[in-house]
């Protein structure tokens, strides 16, 4: 029988559950003799109330952006109100134990917080005594990813492991990665091939449009107007994800738009359209960022939602694969410029090469299978000698 890695992910935007896909994927690959499962945190702890929950997070995250930063910042080191924040949400620790106890895992990987705070607690009342990984899908140091009992990170650059440090945590436990993405973000694509399966002309620039797994880049119509405004004819790849009322919105405004327009809501195929893509605009998620370095996709930020969308921003206009706009205006503005600037989107394309991220899922695959070896050698040392 494998041993059992246990992936605990969460639906609360799209980056958790990515990052647990990609590890599925890469521990399945890379390690034949293990199991990966997958499973939903919030849907088994809390079955009864994760949809009003994740509605009520996704609208808040929405309509009270501000709001949301001002708790993200209040928390963002270890203090009182951290640590009540923290109690709150750390709840289901019985339901948690039935999981370990049918799953059986010899690992469990956390790929969002609140199960990485449930895990941590178990192992302070001593009734677990299995290795915990926790892989941060974002570049921040949130107080909200830390835990006392946490065995090791995966952190998605050298600087997060070294803001990790400054907040006390060992740096043996920290290992940069890279976040962890799904290998068709790292397999040659032929782009000539994709422009003819999606209909599309190779020969305009070309500008990916990306909003999150619920379509939310703005306030959609405003900022697609600034980018309709563009005087020279583009390529517009706008994915809505699962915003379909903004896809109908849209497919009726840029009806007569002199751009060439193709409209998308969710979709499974986004590696597809980066490899063919110029430019990609998109809101700053550490998943589907990471995935344009990957690709060499350069980007232009907009509007991050305060909190860790507003660090993601900072690391990836510092690391120069990408521009932020502040505003609608600013946003024609800076497409304008970097359309019309060959060299300054490729030397943005060339610093994405310093990242190594084709690599990270397997890298991170192999600190999860030495923390597992780390766990199994200390409790044959306690067996022969306890």
């Amino acid at each position: 029988m494998k041993d059992k890695i246990l992936i605990l992910t969460g639906n609360y935007g799209d980056g958790h559950i990515k990052v647990a896909q990609a590890l599925h994927e890469a521990i399945a690959v890379r390690y034949p003799d293990l199991e990966p499962v997958i499973v939903d945190f919030m849907e088994w702890v809390h079955p009864y109330s994760n949809q009003v929950s994740r509605f009520l997070y996704l609208q808040g995250v929405k309509k009270f952006p501000h709001l949301y930063g001002f708790i993200y910042q209040k928390t963002r080191k270890a203090n009182t109100f951290s640590k009540m924040m923290k109690s709150i949400f750390s709840t289901g620790l019985g339901r948690m134990l039935a999981l370990l106890e049918e799953v059986k895992p010899t690992v469990v990987v956390s790929t969002f917080p609140l199960a990485a705070a449930v895990m941590s607690k178990l192992k302070s009342f001593g009734l677990i005594d299995i290795p915990i990984v926790t892989a941060i899908t974002d570049h921040t140091n949130h107080s909200c990813w830390i835990y006392p009992y946490t065995d090791q990170y995966i952190v998605g650059s050298k600087l997060v492991r070294d803001s990790l440090v400054g907040l006390g945590v060992e740096e043996n436990r920290i290992a940069d990665t890279g976040i962890p993405i799904r290998q068709q973000f790292s397999q040659f694509i032929e782009q000539e091939e994709i422009f003819r399966k999606y209909d599309l002309d190779q020969h305009l620039p070309t500008v990916l449009v990306m909003g999150g797994g619920c379509g939310m880049i703005g306030d959609g119509n405003s900022t697609i107007q600034e980018i309709d405004a563009l005087p020279n004819p583009v390529q517009l790849i706008i994915v809505c994800g699962h915003n379909d009322k903004l896809r109908l919105q849209l497919k009726e405004k840029l009806k007569n738009s002199k751009h060439r327009i193709h409209l998308t809501g969710y979709i499974n195929y986004v590696h597809e359209l980066m490899a063919i893509s110029d430019l990609m605009i998109t809101k700053p998620g550490g998943v589907t960022t990471f995935e344009a370095i990957a690709m060499e996709l350069p980007m232009l930020l907009y509007k991050p939602i305060p909190g860790q969308e507003q660090d993601n921003a900072r690391f990836l206009v510092q690391a120069g694969v990408a521009v932020q706009a502040k505003t609608d205006r600013d946003l024609s503005k800076h497409l304008s410029k970097l359309l019309s600037n060959h060299d300054l989107l490729q030397q943005m394309s060339e610093n994405s090469k310093r990242f190594h991220p084709k690599e990270s899922a397997f890298a991170s695959a192999e600190v999860i299978k030495k923390t597992k070896e780390n766990n199994s050698s200390l409790q044959n040392l306690i067996y022969l000698f306890g």
